[in-house]
C-alpha cells in the first residue's frame, strides 16, 4: 500500500486522473502529518495557506487509516463540493471501496406529518404559497431522499419550506405517525451505517448542542472527526449554544396552536382567544423595540417601562395558555408537542424579565418586523470542550487562517486546545511573483468622516489600471453604500454592489462580464473563489475590527477586564487578523493568477499593532507608488 505522500506524487495515481496535475510538497507533508497523527491515536491542528490542496490531503489519509470519519466542512456548497466531487475523485484514485453518507440538518429535508398538516390547514397561504405546495405533493411521488435541493426552482427564501419541514421543537419524534417512512430518520440511518459522514458546522454544532440539553443526538459516534474552515467554529458555536427565542419562533408555535386546534380542540374557542392574545403580544413586543435594525444590550432595553410592560403582558398570555393545554395537552400529539414548547418559551422569556443567566450575555437584535432574544456564553471553550469530550474522537483542525503572527494561542484557546499539537504549511503560490501590496499614502484617521469617500478617490486610479476585475471589500454597510455612489458613473467598467441582487447572480456577473467591480462585505470576504484575471484587484477599505457597539463585544470585554486579561490584543486584534487573511486570500487561487492587494488603513505603518497584521500575510512585495502598478501588472502580460 502507498503512503498519503506517495499517492499525491507524480507516480501516485491522482497524477492520472487529473489533468494538469502538479506535487505539491506541502499537501504531501501535510497528509503525512494527519496519518501520524490518526496511527498515534492523537488530535493536531493544521493550518494549510491557499493552494495546498488541504481537502485532498486529509482525504487521503482519513481513508487509508481505515476508520469511521465525520468530516465537518462551513457550508452546504462545500459540504455538497466536497461528498460529490472530492471524494468520488480520492476514492477512485485509491481504489479503495468507501461507504460515505451526505448528511444534512433536518430543515433541509420534507417532513411528512408537516406536509399532512398544511393540505389539512392550508387557507392562509397565499397563491404562490398553494403553487408551492403543489410542486412539493407532486415531488414526492418521486423523490427517494426528500431533500428539497432535489427541487432546484424552489427557493431557500420560499414561505412553505417553515410548512414543510421539522424542527427540533415541533418534531414528534417517535410517536409521528410518519416515523418510519421520515426522511431526516432515514438519513441519519445511513449515515450511522457509513464509513465516512460528511456534515456541515451548523449540524455538528446542533448535534452538540442536543446532546447538552439531553434531548439525544444526532451523529452517530465515529473514530476521528475532521473540521475543515475550522476557523469557524468558535464564531458559530457562539451562536449553537446561545439560547435564542425570536418572534418567528413565536409565530410558528401559534400556526402550529392554530393547526392543533382544528385537528385536535376545535371545541375550544377560548383557546383561539388566548392565541390571537399572544400573537398582538409578540407583535408589541418588537414596535416596543422601535423600528430600526439594531443590536442592543438586553439592560438597556430592560430598562425602558414600555418593554418591561409589554414583556410581561406576553408572559401573562403564555402563562393562561399554558393553563389551557395543560388541561387538554393529552388529546393529541400536536397539542402535547405544543404544550412542551410552550414551557420552553416561557422559561426563555422569565430570563429576560428577571436576572438573566449566570455566564450568559443577554441582548437583543431587530429585523424587519422581527425580534430575537438571545443569551450568549461568554465562554465558548469550556462548553465545548465538555461536549465534544463525550465523542471520544481524534480531532483534526485545519484552516488556511488559523495563526496570527505566526501563533496558533488565539485559535486554540478560542477552543480550549493547548494541548494539541501544531502544523503549519505555506501556501503554495509565489506571493512573491503573483502577487503586489500597495499601500496609499496620505489617507486620514479611518474615523475621519470622509475617509471612505477619499478611500474611492485612492482607488480609482487603481481600478483604471486593472481595468475593472476588482473586488472592493468594506468593513461596514453604510461604507458600501458611499462608496457605490461615487463610484457609479466613474468608471466606464459595470459596478455591482452586494445586496442589489443574490450573492450567486453577482459572482456569475462578475465572472461573465470580465472588467468589472464587485463592492462587497460580509460573505465576500471569505468562501469566494474566482480564478483567472477576472478578479485580479481586491481593494480591502479598512482593516476588519468588530464595531465596538456591538453589545457581545461590549460585555466579552468588560469580562475579559475583569479576568485581568487585555480586549484589545487577546481579542479584537486576533479576529480582526484571521478577518483580514480572509479578504486577502480571495485574490490568488491558482498558481497561474496575478494581482494587486490594497490595503487602504494607515493603521498599518502608523499603529504599532500594524506589524501584527503584516507578519500575518503571505511574503508580498510592497510598493506606496502606483507607478508599481502599472509596471507589475505589464510584467505578468
Amino acid at each position: 500500500m502507498l503512503s498519503p505522500s506517495e499517492f499525491l506524487s507524480e507516480q501516485g495515481p491522482l497524477a492520472d486522473l487529473i489533468e494538469g496535475f502538479k506535487v505539491r510538497p506541502q499537501q504531501q507533508a501535510m497528509a503525512e502529518a494527519i496519518s501520524d497523527a490518526l496511527a498515534d491515536d492523537e488530535s493536531i491542528i493544521c493550518e494549510a495557506g491557499t493552494g495546498t490542496g488541504k481537502t485532498f490531503a486529509y482525504l487521503i489519509s482519513a481513508i487509508l487509516s481505515g476508520e469511521k470519519v465525520l468530516i465537518s466542512t462551513a457550508t452546504k456548497h462545500l459540504q455538497d463540493q466536497l461528498f460529490k466531487r472530492d471524494l468520488p475523485l480520492i476514492q477512485k484514485a485509491l481504489n479503495i471501496p468507501v461507504n460515505a453518507s451526505l448528511l444534512k440538518g433536518r430543515v433541509n429535508y420534507l417532513c411528512l406529518e408537516r406536509l399532512t398538516n398544511a393540505e389539512i390547514d392550508n387557507s392562509y397561504l397565499a397563491k404562490q404559497g398553494s403553487a408551492q405546495l403543489t410542486m412539493v405533493k407532486k415531488w414526492l411521488a418521486r423523490t427517494r431522499k426528500g431533500d428539497l435541493a432535489e427541487l432546484t426552482d424552489f427557493p431557500e427564501s420560499a414561505s412553505i419550506r417553515l410548512m414543510v419541514t421539522s424542527t427540533t421543537e415541533n418534531c414528534l419524534g417517535a410517536e409521528c405517525e410518519s416515523y418510519d417512512d421520515c426522511f431526516v430518520f432515514k438519513a441519519r440511518s445511513h449515515a450511522s451505517e457509513a464509513d465516512i459522514v460528511v456534515v456541515n458546522h451548523h449540524l455538528f454544532l446542533a448535534d452538540l448542542a442536543l446532546r447538552d440539553s439531553g434531548y439525544g443526538e444526532l451523529l452517530p459516534v465515529f473514530d476521528t472527526v475532521i473540521f475543515d474552515e475550522a476557523h469557524k467554529i468558535h464564531e458559530l458555536a457562539s451562536q449553537f449554544f446561545s439560547q435564542t427565542t425570536s418572534s418567528r419562533q413565536l409565530m410558528e408555535f401559534i400556526r402550529d396552536c392554530k393547526s392543533a386546534y382544528f385537528i385536535e380542540a376545535a371545541d375550544l374557542p377560548e383557546f383561539m382567544d388566548l392565541l390571537d392574545i399572544l400573537e398582538k403580544s409578540v407583535r408589541d413586543l418588537r414596535l416596543s423595540f422601535g423600528g430600526n435594525d439594531a443590536r442592543s444590550a438586553w439592560h438597556d432595553e430592560k430598562d425602558r417601562m414600555e418593554v418591561r410592560t409589554v414583556l410581561q403582558d406576553l408572559l401573562n398570555c403564555g402563562h393562561d395558555l399554558h393553563d389551557v393545554l395543560n388541561d387538554f395537552a393529552e388529546r393529541g400529539k400536536q397539542l402535547n408537542n405544543c404544550y412542551r414548547r410552550l414551557g420552553l418559551f416561557l422559561d426563555a422569556l422569565a430570563a429576560f424579565a428577571e436576572s438573566g443567566t449566570e455566564g450568559f450575555i443577554q441582548w437583543v437584535e431587530t429585523k424587519g418586523s422581527g425580534f430575537l432574544l438571545h443569551q450568549t456564553p461568554l465562554d465558548i471553550a469550556k462548553i465545548f470542550q465538555n461536549q465534544i469530550r463525550d465523542y471520544q474522537s481524534k480531532n483534526i483542525y485545519t484552516s488556511a487562517t488559523l495563526s496570527v503572527n505566526k501563533n496558533f494561542a488565539y485559535f486554540s484557546g478560542q477552543l480550549g486546545l493547548q494541548e494539541l499539537k501544531t502544523s503549519a504549511w505555506e501556501s503554495t503560490f509565489d506571493y512573491r511573483q503573483q502577487a503586489l501590496l500597495y499601500l496609499p499614502k496620505d489617507l486620514p484617521d479611518p474615523r475621519d468622516p470622509g475617509y471612505t469617500k477619499l478611500v474611492v478617490e485612492k482607488s480609482i486610479p487603481v481600478l483604471k489600471i486593472t481595468q475593472g476585475c476588482a473586488f472592493m471589500l468594506f468593513t461596514s454597510h453604510r461604507a458600501l453604500q458611499i462608496a457605490a455612489e461615487l463610484l457609479i458613473g466613474e468608471l466606464d467598467y459595470p459596478v455591482l454592489v452586494q445586496g442589489d441582487s443574490p450573492r450567486t447572480e453577482l459572482l456569475n456577473r462578475f465572472r461573465e462580464i470580465q472588467h468589472s467591480v464587485l463592492l462587497g462585505i460580509g460573505s465576500f470576504w471569505e468562501g469566494v473563489d474566482v480564478k483567472g484575471q477576472a478578479l485580479s484587484c481586491v481593494i480591502i477599505d479598512k482593516l476588519p475590527f468588530a464595531s465596538p457597539s456591538d453589545p457581545v463585544l461590549q460585555a466579552r470585554m468588560k469580562k475579559m477586564k475583569e479576568q485581568g486579561k487585555r480586549p484589545f490584543i487577546d481579542y479584537q486584534l486576533p479576529e480582526a487578523v484571521i478577518s483580514l487573511k480572509q479578504g486577502i486570500g480571495r485574490l490568488i487561487r491558482d498558481s497561474d493568477d496575478y494581482g494587486v492587494l490594497m490595503l487602504c488603513d494607515p493603521r498599518l505603518k502608523t499603529k504599532s499593532y500594524g506589524r501584527i497584521f503584516l507578519n500575518s500575510l503571505p511574503d508580498l512585495p510592497q510598493t506606496s507608488e502606483l507607478e508599481d502598478i502599472d509596471t507589475f501588472l505589464q510584467c505578468h502580460q
